[in-house]
């Protein structure tokens, strides 16, 4: 069965944390959001989900049909929840389906971040979105440059935010495909 879609948000402001969740509760979107407010933390998050999905991968056979977890999909089904804030000791143990990375976190460049999330072939397959306050074309290439999927500027209100969140779960939860979306048979 393919996983519920989740956010993982590197963001090292809890205020702008918090904006983010209540925008994205605002889309009516069932989208799991995990939190960390800094790289070394992702890395230990990504590295307990990835741990956990292969003894699940292992433990659980996959079956047929199952439902469609995509946020269009729930809507149309008239499933549609705000979305939920989970905590990184949430034990369901996928990977997130999106990064959205914040591009000047303390102690470290995003762009760090990214090398480093890039050099491991287990992460290659989760895109990463950086979502920062920089218009800067040097910022942008770096990224690029970097590994990121995508570049979005933050909108400077809380209504565009919403506007925004929606149009980021459209495209890299409902229309993007990625390989933890795929189910293998063996």
């Amino acid at each position: 069965m393919v996983p519920p879609p989740s956010i993982l948000l590197i963001e090292d402001s809890p205020g702008e944390c918090e904006l983010f969740r209540l925008a994205l509760a605002q889309t009516g979107l069932d989208v799991a959001l995990y939190t960390e407010h800094d790289a070394e933390a992702a890395l230990h998050f990504l590295n307990d989900r990835y741990h956990q999905s292969s003894v699940q991968a292992r433990s659980y056979p996959l079956h047929e049909g199952g439902l469609n977890w995509s946020p269009t999909a729930r809507v149309q089904r008239g499933e549609s929840a705000p979305a939920r804030c989970a905590s990184t000791g949430d034990q369901s143990g996928h990977p997130p389906s999106l990064i959205l990375l914040d591009l000047h976190l303390r102690g470290q460049s995003g762009c760090d971040f990214l090398k480093r999330l890039r050099a491991d072939l287990r992460f290659l397959a989760i895109p990463v979105v950086v979502f920062t306050t920089s218009d800067d074309q040097t910022d942008l290439a770096r990224c690029y440059a970097s590994g990121a999927n995508g570049y979005v500027v933050k909108p400077g209100t809380f209504d565009e935010l919403i506007h925004c969140t929606v149009d980021l779960c459209r495209y890299w939860l409902t229309w993007n495909r990625s390989l933890f979306m795929v189910e293998t048979r063996c």
